[in-house]
């Protein structure tokens, strides 16, 4: 297979949508293609015209669907799988590989016709958790598609036991990836720059992400360090929880900024003093984390097992148990009293971003389906 490949991606989520599906999906795109691999992707899809991909094809009406403490985005028309058979059978890809197989219509379809494509197939698991749908009555069911992957990667040690939980099966643990140039090389924002301390939150604002937890922790700490501010990034509202926090503390110095551009984002993190992620669970790995620290600020993160799969409590972060506001406050004052363990943490924490590189993860992905194909071709040989 040290040749050049044409790779077809199946994504259960809208294309149209930011998630880190999607993201993973498009990062591992432009690698392959930069080393002269065809990708297509496929995937539902609610406006293509936003999709700026010439080799996008979209497939299905995406709809809302309750999963995990979020909401995902995913087709769920049964009537898809003629035309998801003509494509697949035009393409003539040489490797499928189909994330979230289980998530939506979409790639579940796929499963049912691989069968009759000569092609390596690998599916990816990026879940801890997520959407009961494809658990309710239809395991036996699936795992009859199931069987037909060559190959089968989990994203993290904590998506490896959930999956592994329900199709017990042989998985390649492969992270997901950061453009590390990106946030090494950001500018920080001006404005922000004026010689206030800088607590970030960066993520979409659901409940399971714990904003009201990290304002809880903020209120304790704002009075002895009047020059904080909290700066919280990222799509969606406060809860009611939140407000309530934010109305009863009478907060101050707190900005909200709703949804921006992948370079603003770089752009807040280099600006960040202190990085702070307080989810209550459900994380499959902590790619917020990584970019945080790429950017070289230090990390305060809740002790899940996303989290605690990518920091090392105290060599490059600090990790408090979820929904405790103190021990919250407590980490995040410990390194506003302590610059060296800021600046230690610092340097360890961009040290182990850098061994998350999109092109060292992609290459592992090149080298798997090298190995299922050996596999799958040992297997025929018989």
């Amino acid at each position: 297979m040290r040749r050049r490949l044409k790779i077809g991606f199946i994504s259960p989520y809208d294309h149209a949508f930011d998630g880190g599906v999607t993201s993973h999906i498009n990062e591992l795109s432009a690698q392959f293609r930069g080393w002269g691999h065809t990708v297509r992707i496929i995937a539902p899809c609610s406006s293509p015209t936003m999709v700026r991909d010439d080799d996008f094809l979209p497939m299905g009406r995406p709809v809302p669907i309750p999963s995990g403490g979020s909401v995902a985005r995913v087709s769920l028309s049964p009537w898809l799988r003629p035309r998801i058979k003509d494509l697949l059978a035009e393409e003539a890809f040489d490797v499928i590989h189909v994330h979230e197989p289980f998530a939506g219509f979409v790639p579940f379809n796929v499963l049912t016709v691989l069968n009759s494509m000569n092609s390596v197939n690998v599916g990816t698991f990026h879940t801890y958790g997520g959407t009961p749908l494809w658990r309710v009555g239809v395991k036996q069911v699936a795992n009859r598609w199931f069987r037909r992957l060559h190959g089968r990667i989990a994203v993290s040690e904590p998506a490896f036991d959930f999956i592994n939980g329900h199709f017990p099966a042989d998985y390649e643990i492969i992270p997901n990836g950061i453009n590390v140039e990106d946030f090494v090389h950001a500018n920080p924002l001006p404005e922000l720059m004026d010689g206030k301390i800088n607590l970030l939150y960066l993520g979409r604002l659901e409940k399971r992400k714990g904003l009201k937890h990290l304002l809880g922790a903020y209120a304790r700490l704002k009075w002895d360090w009047p020059q904080l501010r909290l700066v919280v990034v990222g799509a969606g509202e406060p809860d009611a929880d939140s407000h309530r926090v934010m109305s009863e503390r009478n907060l101050t110095d707190v900005i909200f900024t709703g949804r921006v551009s992948e370079d603003e984002k770089a752009r807040y993190f280099k600006s960040a003093h202190i990085y702070c992620s307080p989810a209550t669970g459900k994380e499959s790995f902590g790619i917020v984390l990584l970019e945080a620290m790429a950017s070289g600020a230090p990390v305060v993160a809740t002790d899940i097992d996303g989290y605690a799969s990518v920091v090392t409590h105290g060599e490059n972060g600090l990790l408090v148990p979820p929904k405790d506001d103190e021990q919250l406050a407590q980490a995040i004052g410990m390194l506003l009293r302590d610059p060296g363990l800021r600046d230690r943490l610092s340097a360890n924490g961009v040290r182990r971003a850098d061994e998350f590189r999109w092109e060292r993860v992609a290459g592992r992905v090149i080298d798997y389906y090298e190995k299922c194909a050996a596999d799958a071709w040992a297997v025929l040989s018989r």
